[in-house]
C-alpha cells in the first residue's frame, strides 16, 4: 500500500481529485487531498498575504499531524510549485515527487517567471478590475466551484538549495493536448528537461485537466509509480 498526498492546482480544491482519490482508495492505497488556504471549501481564508509559502505549509503539516512517510507526493499545475517547496523543507517523508502538468521551477523563481508575460499581464489586470487588486477570478467567472487564484501565490519566489530534496526521485505526467495551448508553454519544456534529466517520463493524450478526463487511467498511472 503506497501514501498519496495531492496537491491541487490554482482556481480547483481537494473536490476535483474525488474520482482519482476514490480509484486508489479502492486499489488499497492511503490518498490525502488537502485544499490549499484561499480555495474551494476554505475560500472563507483567502487574504492578501495568502501566498506559495502558506500552501507549502498546508502540506507540510498534512505530513507532520498525520505522521506520514514514504509519501508520493502529487502536484497539478501550480502544485507543482508546492510540492517542490514541500520537498526543500520536508524531504525525509517523502519517496517520490509527481508533477502532472506542472510547473517546475529553478532556484529563486516565481510562478510569474513561468508563465508568458501576457498571461502574468491579465493576471495583473484580472486582478486589479474584478478581484480588488489580490485575486484572479476564474474565467468564465461563474464556473462551477471555481474560487479565485490568489495574486500573491503567482508572485513568490522559491528557493531551491536543498541537496536530499534533489535526490528524490521524480516523475512528469505531461498531458499532450496542452502542450499546444500557448499559456501552458512551460509545460513543453518541463517535459523536455525531465526527460533530459532522466525523470520516469509518462504521457496522457488528454488535456490539462486529466483528473477530470481521464480519472481511471491517471489513477493507474500514479499506481504504477508508487
Amino acid at each position: 500500500m503506497a501514501t498519496y498526498v495531492i496537491v491541487h492546482g490554482g482556481w480547483d480544491g481537494a473536490w476535483y481529485w474525488r474520482p482519482v482519490a476514490l480509484y486508489l482508495q479502492a486499489d488499497g492505497h492511503e490518498v490525502y487531498t488537502a485544499t490549499l488556504t484561499g480555495s474551494g471549501e476554505r475560500v472563507h481564508l483567502a487574504t492578501p498575504t495568502v501566498g506559495l509559502t502558506t500552501h507549502i505549509d498546508d502540506n507540510i503539516n498534512i505530513l507532520r499531524y498525520e505522521n506520514l512517510d514514504q509519501v508520493i507526493l502529487v502536484g497539478h499545475s501550480y502544485g507543482g510549485m508546492v510540492i517542490t517547496g514541500v520537498a526543500e523543507r520536508v524531504p525525509e517523508r517523502l519517496a517520490r515527487l509527481v508533477y502532472i502538468d506542472g510547473f517546475v521551477p529553478r532556484d529563486g523563481q516565481a510562478l510569474a517567471d513561468l508563465l508568458p508575460p501576457d498571461a502574468m499581464a491579465w493576471f495583473d489586470e484580472r486582478a486589479q478590475t474584478m478581484g480588488d487588486g489580490w485575486r484572479i477570478p476564474h474565467d468564465p467567472p461563474d464556473a462551477d466551484r471555481r474560487t479565485d487564484f490568489l495574486l500573491a501565490a503567482s508572485r513568490e519566489p522559491l528557493p531551491i538549495s536543498n541537496p536530499d530534496a534533489s535526490r528524490l526521485p521524480r516523475a512528469y505526467v505531461a498531458c499532450l493536448e496542452s502542450q499546444a495551448v500557448p499559456l501552458f508553454a512551460h509545460f513543453k519544456e518541463a517535459a523536455a528537461r525531465a526527460q533530459s534529466a532522466g525523470w520516469d517520463y509518462r504521457e496522457l493524450p488528454t488535456g490539462h485537466v486529466p483528473m477530470e478526463t481521464m480519472p481511471r487511467e491517471l489513477a493507474d498511472l500514479l499506481i504504477s509509480l508508487a
